[in-house]
C-alpha cells in the first residue's frame, strides 16, 4: 500500500512539473522564433556596420579604407532612396494584390486588365534589375582588376555551394 502511495505521490508530481514547465515556458516565450532571429541578424547587421566592416564576399577582398568609404557610399545612396519610398511602395503593392483579387473574383477574366496588371510588374522588376546591375558596376569600378577576379571567384564558389535559391530552383526545374 505504501509502494502504491509513494508511486501515485511521484507520478503526479511529474505530471505537475511538466505541466508547470509547460505553462512557464508558453507563458514567457510569447515572442515568436523569427521574430527574435530577425532582432538578432538586424542587430548583428548594425554591430557591422557601425565597426565599418565589409560583409560577405566583400569582406575578403582586402579593401583600402577609401576603398570601403566609397562602396560604403554608393550602398547608403542606393538604400536611402528606398526608405524614403517606402510607404509608396506599399501603398502601390496593396493597390495590385487588390487589382489581382478583382481579377481573381470576378465571373469572367479580364485578358486586358490582365495584361496591363502584367506589364506593371515587369516593367517594375525591370527596373529593380536595372539598379541592381548599375549598383554592382559601380561597386566594380572602385575595385582594382584583382579584386574583381577574386570577388568573381568567390561569387562562383558561392554559387556552387547553393546560395542565394539555387537549390530551390533546381529542385522547381526538376518538378517540371
Amino acid at each position: 500500500m505504501k509502494k502504491l502511495f509513494m508511486g501515485s505521490v511521484l507520478a503526479i508530481s511529474s505530471i505537475l512539473t511538466v505541466t508547470g514547465c509547460t505553462s512557464v515556458n508558453a507563458t514567457t516565450d510569447t515572442t515568436p522564433a523569427t521574430t527574435q532571429m530577425q532582432k538578432q541578424h538586424k542587430a548583428g547587421m548594425k554591430e557591422g556596420m557601425h565597426k565599418g566592416d565589409m560583409r560577405g564576399p566583400m569582406s575578403q577582398l582586402d579593401l583600402t579604407a577609401t576603398q570601403q568609404a566609397q562602396i560604403k557610399a554608393i550602398m547608403q545612396e542606393k538604400y536611402s532612396g528606398h526608405k524614403n519610398d517606402r510607404t509608396k511602395y506599399q501603398a502601390e503593392r496593396a493597390q495590385m494584390q487588390q487589382q489581382m483579387q478583382t481579377l481573381t473574383n470576378a465571373k469572367t477574366l479580364d485578358t486586358v486588365a490582365l495584361n496591363r496588371l502584367a506589364d506593371q510588374q515587369a516593367a517594375k522588376t525591370k527596373q529593380r534589375f536595372i539598379e541592381s546591375v548599375q549598383t554592382q558596376h559601380a561597386i566594380s569600378q572602385i575595385l582594382t582588376p584583382e579584386q574583381r577576379q577574386k570577388m568573381a571567384q568567390l561569387k562562383s564558389e558561392r554559387k556552387a555551394k547553393g546560395h542565394h535559391g539555387s537549390k530551390q530552383r533546381k529542385m522547381h526545374n526538376q518538378a517540371q
